[in-house]
């Protein structure tokens, strides 16, 4: 490996845009945010360095060998964040980017691309949330930022229009500066658009920012680089592991994932997983699973001996009974979400992604039945899931090392799946560190969890197992809310030194409930002795209601308050002490 001739950055940009640059399949996928991107570019304009870089040069003959991507351009949050195939003809060498990726990817898109990504308070599905934006610069003003000087900002064509048209900055597109050849047209650029005869300190500043601009870009040979010239891929990726030891860690399974794109022979592993992420990502109301995920349950499900991410567990054999068990796995990946998405979680409430792996896998040993979610032949036995999921995240046994727990889970399904194997799990594993069993303080500190917070829809799930969560339902507070403010309380005649006390357990679980969506809309801001009344004139329906839910037969006024808490807190006790107590 030796150092090379450092090369300017337009110099890069070049070779990126014709393709000359490209990225191996180890390499991560773009994560930089604006923010980042902005603070490079304010790096170079300060004469900072960016750091080296580490280039790997592969011969012609190799090049077929592995698998390449493109550099990213235009970059949208949610519809383009993967990179594109490269379309390698293995008749030229190329050279891949080994380490300095997301800084080369953030100078590609500011100076040739765009960053589109969602604006806040705007629904994830409005095409208005992701609008296009590019690279600028004001010239007019430095920036306000306390460690930076120049202001860079990624905007929409109509926020340029709308400051230009109000004076307030002249914002000069950043890629516009692989235009010009030579200091003559920088001046002639300042003339034309009126920049020079400007008060004094604006027309120095622009003079300045500009020519500071070319000379970052066009003529600092900026981008000091090694080139590695090793054509095996086990000591290339020992030298991007420890070359990548440091910063934000790449996780094992952008280092699998390239293994088995370049030891999978029929499918494109990076593609495959990647496409497959997206799609569990989809189900129901949406989840956040990643490729580690995907790679762990391929490691469990595949039964291999050690399901650790380690380099040295993925020799071609592995990778290659993955490949043949791919299509298998992902069957029981998806149905193991479809299932848990039915129980009514989602992104939010599942505590622990892989809670999903001994589901799968023991959907996997089941034979994979494509109508087990919904048929009510095996109705008993998803309850059985069901209430294995909710100890699992309520005692939170996948936290710190999920091996641990993920082996001994694995050994049991796979010998006993003829139904779902709750009672064997909670008793072989009763005593350890990675127990499912709940001791009394336990069940009462399950009921100090409050409205917004992971774990209180799990709590919740426990105690209305009847509940269908595929239809919509509320998180509902029993005693809105809104209820609960001095005035108000005043107003409803609660003493004053009560009001503290009342504000305080509002949010807590006992005073929450599962509701289904039209009765809670209807329920509304009402007081909840008037809301019982009139929705269930009838005292046998009112009676079923308030046993499904917990109430107790007690005067429902918001005065009494303290005491519907207290009560409540004991019908909660004594149900998840039957449940929980084997």
């Amino acid at each position: 490996m030796s150092f090379q001739t450092p090369l300017t950055i337009k110099e890069i940009i070049g070779n990126i845009h014709r393709k000359k640059y490209i990225l191996p399949a180890i390499q991560r996928e773009f994560v930089w945010s604006t923010d980042q991107v902005e603070r490079l570019f304010d790096s170079l304009m300060q004469g900072y360095p960016v750091g080296s870089f580490l280039f790997w040069y592969v011969n012609k003959e190799k090049s077929k060998t592995f698998q390449f991507y493109e550099f990213i351009r235009e970059y949208h949050e949610k519809d383009n964040r993967h990179n594109p195939i490269a379309d390698i003809s293995g008749e030229e060498d190329i050279i891949a980017i080994l380490d300095g990726q997301q800084r080369l990817t953030s100078m590609y898109i500011g100076l040739k691309g765009s960053y589109a990504y969602k604006l806040p308070r705007m629904r994830s599905n409005n095409p208005l949330a992701y609008p296009k934006q590019k690279l600028y610069v004001d010239l007019l003003a430095p920036s306000e930022e306390f460690d930076t000087i120049y202001d860079f900002r990624f905007l929409t064509e109509e926020d340029v229009n709308y400051d230009h048209a109000n004076n307030s900055a002249y914002w000069f597109k950043v890629s516009d500066i692989l235009d010009f050849n030579d200091h003559f047209e920088l001046n002639q650029y300042l003339i034309e658009k009126g920049l020079n005869s400007l008060e004094k300190d604006k027309a120095l500043f622009a003079n300045q920012t500009l020519f500071k601009l070319y000379k970052a870009i066009n003529e600092t040979p900026s981008i000091n680089y090694y080139l590695e010239k090793e054509q095996k891929l086990d000591k290339v990726l020992n030298i991007f592991i420890r070359v990548n030891s440091g910063g934000t860690a790449l996780s094992y399974s952008d280092l699998l994932l390239s293994i088995a794109t370049a030891q999978w022979k029929d499918k494109d592993a990076r593609k495959e997983i990647t496409e497959f992420v997206d799609e569990i990502n989809q189900i129901g109301d949406g989840f956040n699973f990643n490729k580690d995920l995907v790679l762990k349950s391929c490691l469990v499900l595949c039964d291999f001996s050690d399901i650790a991410f380690k380099v040295d567990n993925f020799g071609t054999e592995t990778m290659q009974k993955i490949e043949k068990n791919w299509d298998d796995v992902k069957k029981a990946i998806r149905l193991a979400i479809s299932l848990v998405s039915n129980f009514g979680f989602n992104q939010e409430t599942l505590t622990s992604n892989n809670a999903i792996i001994p589901i799968a896998y023991y959907l996997l040993k089941r034979g994979l039945l494509a109508n087990y979610v919904q048929s009510s032949t095996y109705e008993s036995d998803r309850q059985l899931v069901h209430k294995w999921l909710i100890l699992a995240l309520l005692k939170r046994v996948f936290s710190g090392q999920p091996d641990n727990v993920l082996r001994p889970l694995r050994k049991i399904i796979m010998n006993n799946h003829d139904s779902f194997p709750l009672n064997i799990i909670i008793e072989e594993l009763k005593g350890g560190t990675k127990s499912f069993t709940f001791t009394d303080d336990e069940i009462s500190n399950l009921l100090t969890y409050q409205y917004g917070q992971k774990h209180t829809f799990s709590v919740l799930a426990l105690l209305y197992p009847t509940l269908d969560f595929r239809n919509k339902f509320h998180l509902d507070h029993i005693f809105a809310k809104s209820l609960f403010t001095k005035k108000n309380l005043s107003k409803l005649g609660v003493p004053e030194d009560k009001q503290d006390a009342f504000i305080n357990e509002c949010n807590v679980i006992i005073n929450l409930q599962l509701l289904e969506g039209v009765p809670n809309q209807q329920k509304s801001n009402m007081n909840f002795d008037e809301w019982i009344v009139k929705t269930y004139p009838d005292h046998s329906k009112r009676k079923d209601y308030m046993d499904k839910h917990y109430i107790p037969n007690i005067d429902l006024n918001i005065s009494n308050f303290d005491n519907f808490i207290e009560q409540r807190r004991q019908l909660f006790i004594s149900q998840l002490t039957s449940i929980l107590t084997v």
